[in-house]
């Protein structure tokens, strides 16, 4: 890939963006300085700004990579084909990203900017932007399994997805606070239980 100059840059972007989303999913956007972000890259701030943009850029662009990588396993429920294997797919999935060795214990997009000062509010209003957006995706999912009958009738789409992400975004606190996958797969099996069945 090259830059605006043409010339090649010296550093693999998605490596380097994978080591910044890291960053921010360990110490969270204000916890995470400049220095920790570009040392971690191994990149100068002049990089990291030609490449990524600023810090909440970076943030952003890092809860981009984070969808298509750890937290993949939205994508791979929603293409599930009824609503109930959807639901056990998010949940499991939340569990198995949340607990997994490679990576820090948590979710990113809760961890890394649900707690800011009131200067990184922006990043917070991202991080929740990405919430919703993820909620949003399970709720018209959900409204289309109600209209072919695969929900009750009487079913409400919108506190269905309310409900799965409240579910999935409490394993990952629990994940981040050392709850045991074991555990945290019970709590998805305990969620599952209120599901509705046609």
């Amino acid at each position: 890939m090259s830059n605006k100059g043409g010339r090649p840059r010296e550093f693999d972007i998605d490596e380097a963006l994978d080591r910044a989303m890291r960053v921010f999913w360990e110490h969270g956007y204000d916890g995470a300085s400049l220095t920790d972000l570009t040392d971690a890259m191994g990149i100068s701030r002049t990089s990291m700004y030609a490449a990524f943009g600023n810090k909440q850029d970076l943030l952003g662009k890092a809860l981009q990579r984070y969808s298509q990588g750890p937290a993949s396993y939205l994508a791979e429920a929603l293409a599930q084909p009824t609503a109930r294997d959807m639901a056990r797919a998010m949940l499991t999935g939340a569990v198995r990203a949340t607990t997994d060795p490679e990576w820090p214990a948590g979710c990113l997009g809760v961890q890394g900017a649900l707690v800011t000062g009131g200067s990184s509010e922006a990043a917070r209003d991202e991080a929740a932007a990405w919430r919703r957006e993820g909620c949003e995706m399970v709720r018209r999912r959900l409204e289309a399994a109600r209209a072919s009958g695969d929900l009750p009738i009487d079913s409400d789409p919108a506190q269905l997805a309310t409900y799965l992400g409240t579910v999935t975004y409490g394993i990952a606190v629990q994940a981040a606070s050392g709850v045991p996958r074991t555990q945290l797969d019970a709590v998805a099996e305990t969620a599952m239980r209120a599901w509705p069945t046609t």
